[in-house]
C-alpha cells in the first residue's frame, strides 16, 4: 500500500481521449460520448429491478411519476457533476476535501464506501440470480462465481478507456434490446400508463418503494464517477472549449440517462401490465418475475431475455462500482492501493454479506436485500449532493462557469425532497421497530437512534459549513491566467530522438519530421512493438515468423539511415505498443519521441482505442505526433 497525493482523477486515463476532431457536429459529439454510458449502467443495475418490480406489481403504473422525477433529478445532478469535472478538473471527492474539515471528510468517505458496497451487493445478487435462472446454478455458487469477474475491470482498463466504454455500451444495448422485445410482448395500455405520471403515494409501503426507486435511480457513487470520467477527455482550456465540453457532456448525459429511464420504466410497466393486471400484486422477487413471464406472456424466450438482461446489467454495473471506489479512496484519503486489491475489497464487501444472508435466511431473502440496498443508497444521497451544489455554485472556485439561479434552485429542491423523504422513512421505520421490540426497545434507543442523530448532525454541518465559514480559496484554474512573458524562451536541443514505426504509410512522415528536427547531429532510435499473442506471452523469447520479419524490416530502415549519414539504432519491443514503446524510450533516456498518428476516427476510436494517447501519458519526454 502506497500513500500518494495524486492530483489527477483516474490518472492512468486522464486526458487520454482527444476531442479536437475535425468534421460535423456528430463527429465532434462522438468524441465526448462515453462517460455518461458508464454512469447510466448504475441506473439500470439489478437493484433497480427489485424496486421497479415491487412498485409495478404492487401499485401498477402509479409510481411511474417517481421514475420520471428521479430521471430529471439524475439528469440535473449528473450534468452538475460533469461541469465540476470539466471546469474545476476535480472529482467530487477532491472537491469535498477542499470544502470540509478532515474529520468530516473521513465520515463522508465512510458513507461513500457504504454506498459503493450497497451498489456492489445489488450487482452480486443480480448476477447470481441471472446465472441461476439461465443455468440452474445454486444462488450461493452464483455469488461465489461473481468474485471471478473481480479482475474484468483491470483487463478492460489496460485496453484503454474507449474500449471500456465500448464494452459497456454493448451490454447496455443488450439490456435495452431485451426489454424492448418484452415490452412489445406485454402490450401495455397507453392510457393507463399515462395515468401513472400523475403524482400520488398510495400508502407507506409505496413511500418505501418510492424512496428505493429514487435511491436506485439517483445513485451517490455515480456523482463521484461522472466528475472523474469526463476528465478522460482532452479539451481546450479556454472559455469556448469549456463551454463546448459542458454542452456535449450534457447531451451525452441526456441520451444515456433517457436510455436508463426506458429500461427502468420498461421493468415497472412490464410488472404492471403482466403481474399487477393478472392479480399478482406481491411480485418483488426477480425469480418470481422470471417464472411468471412465460405462462403470462405465452412466449418461451421471454424468461431467457429477462435473465440475459439481468446478467448484462450486473456485469456492466460491477465495472463502474470499482472505478467509483478508486475515485473516493484517492480523492478523500489521498490513498491509492493496487487496482486488483481495490477491486477485491469492493467485491468482498458485497459477497460476504450476500452469502451470509442467503445461507441464514434462504434464497427468498434476496428481493428484500436488493430493495434494502437501494434504500441505503438513497439515504447517502444528501451527503453527496450538498457538497456538489456548494462547489459548483461558488464563483470564486468556478468563475464564470458557476451555476445560475435556476440550476441552484433545481439542485437544492432536489436535495431537500430527497432528504425529507428519507427523514420520514427513518422515523416510520424506527416507530415500526419500537412497536415490534417491546421490552427490548432499549436496544433501539441505545444502538440505532444515536448514530442516526449523529448522521443528521453531520448533514446539517455539511449544509451550513460552506455558508458560514469562508474556507481558504482554492480557485479553479480556468482562463485566463497572467501573461508570464516570453523573453527567456530558448530552443530545445534534442540529442537522442526515438521514432516509433509500425511499417505503415505513416512511417515516412514520422521519419521526415524527426530527421528535420534532429539533423545529423542527433542520435536516432528506431523502435517497433511486436504485438502478436506469442509476443505478449513469451516476450523476447518469441522467434516466430512475424517477429523475424519485423526485426528485418526495422534493421533495413536503420541501415538506410546509416547510409545517408545518420547515427541510428534499431530496437524491438514485445506486447502492446502502448506498453512496449514507453518502456523502450524511458529506458534509453530519449529526449523526443516521434510517432505517426492513427488513421481512424469516431466509431473506430471507441472500438480500438488510441495508442498515441496511452503512450503520451506514459513517457517522460515531449511527444511529436505526425499525421
Amino acid at each position: 500500500m502506497e500513500k500518494k497525493h495524486p492530483e489527477l482523477s483516474l490518472s492512468e486515463v486522464h486526458g487520454s481521449v482527444e476531442t479536437e476532431v475535425k468534421g460535423n457536429f456528430l463527429k465532434r459529439l462522438f468524441a465526448f460520448i462515453g462517460p455518461a454510458y458508464l454512469v447510466s449502467v448504475g441506473y439500470m443495475d439489478p437493484g433497480n429491478w427489485a424496486t421497479d418490480l415491487a412498485g409495478g406489481s404492487r401499485f401498477g403504473y402509479a409510481l411511474l411519476w417517481v421514475l420520471l422525477m428521479s430521471n430529471l433529478i439524475a439528469l440535473l445532478l449528473q450534468s452538475l457533476s460533469a461541469r465540476l469535472g470539466v471546469v474545476a478538473r476535480r472529482d467530487l471527492a477532491q472537491a469535498s476535501r477542499e470544502l470540509y474539515h478532515p474529520a468530516a471528510n473521513i465520515f463522508n468517505y465512510i458513507l461513500a464506501e457504504i454506498a459503493i458496497a450497497a451498489t456492489d451487493l445489488a450487482e452480486v445478487v443480480g448476477m447470481a440470480i441471472g446465472l441461476q435462472l439461465l443455468f440452474d446454478i445454486p444462488l450461493v455458487w452464483g455469488v461465489a462465481i461473481s468474485v471471478l469477474d473481480a479482475f474484468l475491470l483491470l483487463f478492460l482498463m489496460q485496453l484503454g478507456i474507449r474500449k471500456l466504454e465500448a464494452f459497456i455500451l454493448g451490454l447496455v444495448t443488450v439490456i435495452g434490446g431485451a426489454f424492448a422485445v418484452q415490452m412489445f410482448l406485454a402490450k401495455p395500455v397507453v392510457s393507463e400508463m399515462a395515468s401513472g405520471f400523475i403524482p400520488s403515494i398510495p400508502d407507506s409501503e409505496a413511500l418505501f418503494i418510492a424512496i428505493g426507486i429514487i435511491g436506485a435511480t439517483v445513485m451517490p457513487h455515480n456523482l463521484y464517477l461522472h466528475s472523474a470520467l469526463v476528465q478522460t477527455r482532452k479539451i481546450s482550456r479556454n472559455p469556448e472549449g469549456l463551454r463546448r465540453a459542458i454542452k456535449f457532456n450534457i447531451i451525452d448525459s441526456a441520451i444515456a440517462l433517457n436510455l436508463a429511464l426506458f429500461v427502468n420504466a420498461a421493468i415497472l410497466i412490464l410488472a404492471a401490465a403482466v403481474f399487477h393486471k393478472n392479480g399478482y400484486d406481491g411480485v418483488s422477487e426477480i425469480q418470481d418475475a422470471h417464472q411468471l413471464l412465460e405462462p403470462l406472456l405465452g412466449k418461451s424466450y421471454a424468461p431467457a431475455l429477462f435473465a440475459i438482461a439481468l446478467i448484462a446489467a450486473g456485469q456492466s454495473s460491477t465495472v463502474t462500482g470499482t472505478l467509483a471506489g478508486q475515485i473516493v479512496m484517492e480523492g478523500y484519503l489521498h490513498l491509492r492501493i493496487a487496482p486488483w486489491l481495490r477491486r477485491l475489497i469492493t467485491r468482498l464487501l458485497a459477497v460476504v454479506p450476500a452469502m451470509l444472508v442467503i445461507s441464514l435466511l434462504g434464497e427468498r431473502a434476496t428481493g428484500d436485500m436488493l430493495v434494502l440496498s437501494q434504500v441505503i443508497l438513497s439515504m447517502q444521497l444528501g451527503f453527496a449532493i450538498v457538497p456538489l451544489l456548494h462547489y459548483v455554485s461558488d464563483k470564486k472556485r468556478m468563475g464564470a462557469f458557476a451555476i445560475g439561479f435556476w440550476a441552484k434552485l433545481g439542485g437544492w429542491v432536489s436535495a431537500i425532497v430527497i432528504v425529507l423523504l428519507n427523514i420520514n422513512l427513518v422515523i416510520q421505520q424506527i416507530g415500526t421497530w419500537l412497536d415490534v421490540a417491546g421490552p427490548k426497545s432499549w436496544m433501539i434507543y441505545t444502538f440505532v437512534i444515536p448514530p442516526l442523530v449523529f448522521a443528521f448532525g453531520m448533514l446539517v454541518y455539511i449544509v451550513l459549513r460552506p455558508l458560514l465559514v469562508r474556507l481558504p480559496e482554492a480557485k479553479t484554474r480556468i482562463p485566463h491566467g497572467e501573461f508570464a512573458g516570453i523573453a527567456n524562451i530558448t530552443a530545445p536541443e534534442y540529442r537522442k530522438i526515438a521514432i516509433a514505426l509500425d511499417f505503415s504509410a505513416a512511417d515516412k512522415k514520422a521519419l521526415e519530421h524527426a530527421l528535420h528536427v534532429g539533423g545529423k547531429e542527433a542520435d536516432y532510435l528506431l523502435i517497433h512493438a511486436v504485438e502478436t499473442a506469442g509476443a505478449w506471452v513469451m516476450g523476447s523469447d518469441i522467434h516466430d515468423l512475424e517477429t523475424r520479419t519485423d526485426v528485418q524490416n526495422l534493421e533495413e530502415y536503420a541501415q538506410s539511415l546509416r547510409e545517408l549519414g545518420y547515427r541510428c539504432e534499431a530496437l524491438i519491443g514485445y506486447g502492446t505498443a502502448k506498453k512496449a514503446v514507453p518502456l523502450l524510450v524511458n529506458e534509453n533516456n530519449v529526449d523526443l519521441l516521434v510517432m505517426g498518428a492513427h488513421g481512424h476516427h469516431t466509431f473506430k476510436d471507441l472500438i480500438f482505442g488510441t495508442t498515441v494517447g496511452a503512450v503520451r501519458h506514459a513517457v517522460k519526454m515531449p511527444v511529436l505526433v505526425v499525421r
